[in-house]
């Protein structure tokens, strides 16, 4: 095998495959809703400033009834007011913002870590491999939620450390599926080629086998951001995430879980929020998952 054969086998995004693709995740609509929604949910993150009615931390004097609860959706109001008289609709667009960010930074993050500790783990034979993979399951024993819970209660909670958290615990399975798939790849004939003309270890590694990772960083990525998202809400309405006066729908939950029976939209808005992120890249996740399957038909 020539090195321009062993280069052409081991490309796998040709640009019909990219097309046939594109045709697949056309064809599929649920993904195509699922990345409806995580657009407009994008858009609302990142134009917060315009979007947002008022500022989410002014407390209107009039933002109270006269026995001091918060005001019903309606009037100047579009979503009501929270238990401080703060504009709900503004705390939940700003919302988004805290959340997106946690989740893309997060899991971006934790994707790149994944690919590397994984690649690693395989190509890297002997103890050194082994000791790698040894690792990641031990991590993988943790709950993750309680591990989460500590690294966020000992690094002081805040926008960038619940990031950090999030990433340092969601690299896991994420660098198991890598494991596999690269073990598996090593084995393949253009990889094999790729060592009997004397390629170092840096190039196999950025040529031949990350293309064949892309799919499943691009599933990874978008999946994750569903998981990245709800684990920051967890962490932020048990008071171990974003902080005040921060806005974040866990947080605006947890503020709000007392007035459930008198004033259930505060706590239905921003649980609907998470609920429609969630299943939004969820729902685009699994399209791109179904797409980019090379035995998926046209």
């Amino acid at each position: 095998m020539t090195p321009q054969q062993m280069t052409a086998v081991s490309l796998p995004a040709s640009p019909k495959r990219r097309s046939r693709s594109l045709v697949r995740f056309r064809r599929n609509p649920a993904a195509i809703i699922g990345l409806i929604v995580c657009v407009l949910i994008v858009l609302a993150a990142l134009l917060a400033p315009a979007l947002a009615p008022h500022d989410p931390n002014f407390q209107f004097p009039e933002g109270l009834t006269l026995e001091g609860a918060p005001l019903p959706p309606g009037g100047p109001y579009l979503l009501g007011t929270d238990l401080l008289g703060r504009d709900l609709l503004s705390r939940l667009i700003w919302g988004a913002r805290a959340s997106l960010t946690v989740g893309f930074v997060a899991n971006g993050a934790a994707v790149l870590l994944g690919l590397f500790i994984g690649a690693l783990g395989a190509l890297t034979r002997g103890w050194v491999g082994t000791l790698i993979m040894r690792f990641t399951d031990v991590m993988l024993a943790f709950p993750v939620l309680l591990l989460a819970i500590a690294l966020t209660a000992i690094l002081k909670p805040s926008l960038w450390i619940v990031a950090l958290v999030i990433a340092l615990i969601n690299w896991v399975p994420i660098a198991r599926v890598v494991y596999s798939e690269v073990a598996a790849l090593r084995e393949r004939e253009f990889v094999e080629a790729a060592n009997a003309v004397g390629a170092s270890g840096g190039r196999i590694l950025t040529r031949h086998i990350l293309p064949h990772l892309i799919p499943t960083a691009l599933v990874w990525g978008s999946l994750g951001v569903s998981t990245t998202v709800l684990l920051e809400a967890t962490l932020s309405f048990l008071g171990v995430g974003v902080q005040p006066p921060t806005p974040s729908w866990g947080g605006i939950i947890n503020e709000s879980q007392s007035y459930l029976t008198v004033a259930p939209w505060l706590v239905l808005a921003p649980g609907t929020a998470i609920l429609l992120t969630s299943l939004g890249f969820n729902l685009l996740g699994e399209g791109l998952r179904d797409a980019l399957d090379p035995r998926g038909g046209v």
